[in-house]
């Protein structure tokens, strides 16, 4: 099946209240400012529950759209002086309109990110000046699609989600579940001037693949215990899937044992709960940094027990981000830039072979209902970021779909090995006989 999606309207979502008293601008903080340019990528299916037109719905987001924005208003300015600052002139949110030729259920059942892609209205690395970006995609059964990019200068993905989830509560009537935004960051963490920036990028365009993976609660579960062998812990969800794929990672890759690399494996960390005082979920910004865990051994549940884990590894070097972490980015920001930039840099060079990952585990990603339910399925597209695993529960819940980033070559070896294929189900379909019969209705 060869997928058409036709563009039947642009224009700009405006907040209803021009007049509103915001600041004229909104200055990215210090962690913004080395945050990667490209746009986070939320897509999600609906059912058509309540029967109601694609005008209908298209006129009911909109419009709440336009409201949320008085709140959310920086998404509806313009990035200026080299991504550092948010010029708040309520130009507007990019919104289009789509429709598919084909029913939601043929999507489901084999969701290809390349073909995902095509329900987003941007290319993943081209931000240019426009801080959010929105399309709405009616099937012929009456499912839609709902892909939202957000920048990644402005925010990150708990901040992303805390805007959506108060868009739909708005959406749904239900206003009491709307949260008011802070846009005070720049003063937790000032920014320095773009002349001291010059940051290293892994964003690449070469021979980049993209794979959906799905664990099983059970195949979840069959991990934490592995990982955790006779440790007096248990491995989390997050940190028994990282130690596994980053051991079938390098496995695969470096089957002789005999390169002097060093591999890695670097996880984002939420900086909210590391703080001292707490910083507030309500603030809209990048409050993340990063753990690396350079593992001593590859540790299965075989190994003596007397030796430190990989998970154990792993979570110790996520301890390590805590309130001093947090103090030493706001009080030597340089050396926080530096030490970014020489993993980067590494990894340029090819001296450090990291497997990045960012987890979205229970973030209530699910929760988005902008009047007509909850969403059937939240995907993601293809990410031009070599090396990187994106963590997202699955809509039952217990389960883990991983987004999985790598060069071809290095795909090739990792889908194909056995030890993975144990435990995993390669893209399988999405709830399709819920889709299909709301779509032959």
């Amino acid at each position: 099946m060869e997928l058409e999606i036709t563009v039947t309207s642009q224009e700009l979502i405006k907040p209803s209240s021009l007049s509103i008293n915001h600041l004229p601008y909104h200055y990215l903080s210090f962690l913004d400012q080395i945050a990667p340019s490209f746009f986070m990528p939320f897509l999600f299916f609906y059912h058509n529950k309540r029967n109601l037109s694609d005008r209908e719905r298209a006129d009911h987001i909109k419009s709440s759209l336009s409201k949320i924005l008085n709140l959310f208003y920086p998404l509806a300015g313009r990035i200026k002086n080299s991504g550092n600052v948010v010029l708040c002139n309520d130009v507007g949110v990019s919104f289009v309109e789509a429709k598919a030729g084909c029913n939601m259920s043929q999507i489901l059942e084999n969701p290809n990110p390349y073909e995902l892609d095509m329900f987003l209205p941007f290319k993943f690395d081209e931000v240019g000046d426009v801080p959010l970006k929105i399309q709405l995609t009616f099937f012929e059964c009456g499912g839609l699609a709902l892909g939202i990019g957000l920048c990644h200068k402005l925010c990150d993905a708990m901040s992303g989600l805390i805007f959506i989830r108060s868009w739909a509560a708005f959406a749904r009537g239900h206003t009491d579940e709307i949260v008011t935004p802070s846009f005070d960051m720049a003063k937790m963490f000032p920014p320095r001037g773009t002349e001291e920036l010059n940051m290293a990028t892994s964003i690449t365009n070469e021979n980049m693949v993209t794979r959906r993976f799905v664990f099983s609660k059970s195949s979840v579960e069959s991990l934490r215990a592995r990982f955790s062998g006779n440790k007096k812990f248990r491995a989390t969800r997050v940190e028994a899937l990282s130690a596994f794929l980053w051991s079938r990672f390098v496995a695969t890759i470096n089957r002789d044992g005999k390169t002097e690399k060093i591999y890695t494996l670097k996880h984002t960390v939420n900086l909210r709960r590391k703080a001292d005082p707490f910083i507030p979920d309500h603030m809209f910004g990048n409050i993340r940094s990063f753990s690396v865990t350079v593992p001593k051994m590859i540790i299965n549940e075989d190994d003596d027990e007397s030796k430190p884990s990989l998970v154990e590894q792993i979570r110790e070097d996520i301890r390590k981000i805590d309130a001093k972490h947090v103090k030493k980015i706001q009080e030597d920001s340089r050396a926080h830039l530096e030490f970014q930039n020489r993993q980067v840099s590494g990894f340029v060079k090819g001296e450090i072979v990291p497997l990045s990952f960012t987890s979205l585990c229970n973030f209530p990603v699910y929760e988005a209902d902008f009047g007509w339910g909850k969403p059937l399925w939240l995907g993601s597209t293809r990410r031009n970021r070599k090396n990187q695993v994106v963590f997202i529960d699955t809509k039952e819940g217990g389960g883990i779909e991983a987004w999985i980033n790598l060069d071809q070559n290095d795909m090739s070896m990792l889908e194909s090995d056995g030890e993975l294929l144990r435990y995993v189900s390669s893209n399988p379909s999405v709830n399709v006989s819920a889709s299909r019969e709301t779509c032959n209705q």
